[in-house]
């Protein structure tokens, strides 16, 4: 029986994920791997964790293991609200959605908006599972290349009208403003509000993904874009993945009430609810204050492991080899010469065993072959530099 004829055009156009694909690679013990997204094991509350269980099933265990509301738990969206209030944003519970991670919220984003041949403006290089996730939809891709402060408000305008004299006007522009996965790089409040006016203009929809945000080693937090919005047109998209439990799944989607009641509705027909057990323990450990006391301990370990691998970078990598220097986050960018093929020192550097992700594989056209991405908050320091002599030997062959 011919299986391939009964796939969805939906399903044919998915992939693996390059990123999870890699992970396989990596799992071996003796392979040092700055591939994937990975927290630090050492990041993980494990001693409030295991208490907040046990509390939560005490006080309220039937409703904890029940099925629970499509749009979460009352307490954790009133604990997020309190968060977002003190950065600047207009929000109350009914603005919150809480979702399966934000990996779940990219594939709603697509559901709800996307048709096929529809056009989404992205950076130039973006999100891997964002634009994973909106290409499965049927949406096109236009990448803005940034410069030093992000996606160019300029180019931005210059594409939308292009498009709408095309009569294609975009369904939205996707951002990741805060410590860019992959680049690092972080939007300063002026391009910003540049972004937002040209959005308001245009009337077109931005949404801001942002797991990154709390995670900040050196500068001044910048303005959410959505707390810079004032017309609704801001969908700002969070996690806990990064910042807290990677496996407790838990995300959240913010927007006006208009774009919620869509996603609610999306949502049921997805998994109908996430976790009451999970978000009640989150919404317990923000309300007991211990999310602040331990997000301290995550930037303190990560920017000593972000400024020991740009110290070995410096060290052992050739000339000619640049990097990106993020102001938090997780990852950084790598771009060698033009000649040097990613792909081609990926399996280079398996034998060696070390391990990054391509970084074309974040670009939506296909270029950033001489590129890759690099995490920086899983590996030990000692680990770390050790990875970075056999990637520089790797690199060096290549060369």
């Amino acid at each position: 029986m011919n299986i391939d004829a009964l796939f969805s055009d939906e399903a044919k156009r998915m992939k693996r994920s390059a990123i999870r694909e890699c992970l396989k690679l990596t799992q071996q013990p003796d392979i040092i791997s700055f591939a994937g997204g990975l927290p630090s094991p050492s990041s993980f509350p494990y001693k409030d964790i295991t208490e907040i269980s046990a509390e939560v099933i005490a006080n309220s265990g039937a409703a904890a293991l029940q099925y629970g509301t499509t749009e979460g738990e009352n307490l954790l969206r009133d604990e997020l609200v309190k968060r977002y209030l003190k950065e600047g944003c207009k929000v109350t519970r009914d603005n919150f959605v809480i979702t399966t991670a934000s990996q779940q919220s990219l594939d709603l984003l697509g559901k709800i908006f996307v048709n096929p041949g529809d056009t989404i403006i992205c950076e130039l290089p973006s999100y891997l599972g964002g634009l994973n996730a909106f290409k499965v939809y049927g949406a096109n891709f236009i990448g803005i290349e940034p410069d030093e402060l992000g996606m160019s408000a300029v180019e931005l305008e210059k594409q939308i009208v292009k498009l709408e004299a095309e009569g294609k006007k975009p369904k939205f522009v996707y951002i990741i403003p805060d410590f860019q996965n992959p680049a690092g790089i972080t939007m300063p409040v002026a391009r910003r509000k540049e972004i937002i006016k040209v959005a308001q203009k245009h009337q077109v929809l931005i949404v801001e993904d942002s797991p990154y945000r709390e995670i900040r080693f050196d500068g001044e937090s910048q303005p959410m874009l959505y707390s810079l919005d004032d017309q609704g047109l801001v969908i700002t998209l969070g996690t806990f993945s990064k910042s807290f439990c990677p496996g407790f799944r838990l995300g959240w989607i913010i927007a006006n009430s208009e774009v919620l009641e869509k996603f609610v509705q999306a949502k049921q027909t997805a998994d109908l609810c996430t976790s009451a057990y999970l978000q009640k323990i989150a919404g317990l450990y923000l309300q007991k204050g211990l999310f602040e006391k331990n997000i301290g301990n995550i930037v303190a370990e990560y920017k000593d492991k972000r400024d020991n691998i740009l110290r070995c970078f410096k060290e052992y990598f050739p000339e000619g080899v640049t990097w990106t220097h993020p102001e938090g986050g997780l990852f950084l960018l790598v771009t060698m010469p033009e000649h040097i093929d990613s792909d081609k020192l990926f399996y280079k550097a398996i034998e060696k065993k070390v391990a990054f992700v391509q970084g074309y594989t974040f670009f939506c056209d296909g270029s950033g072959r001489n590129t890759m991405r690099i995490n920086f908050s899983y590996a030990d320091k000692k680990t770390a530099e050790e990875g970075v002599k056999r990637l520089a030997e790797a690199i060096k062959e290549m060369l």
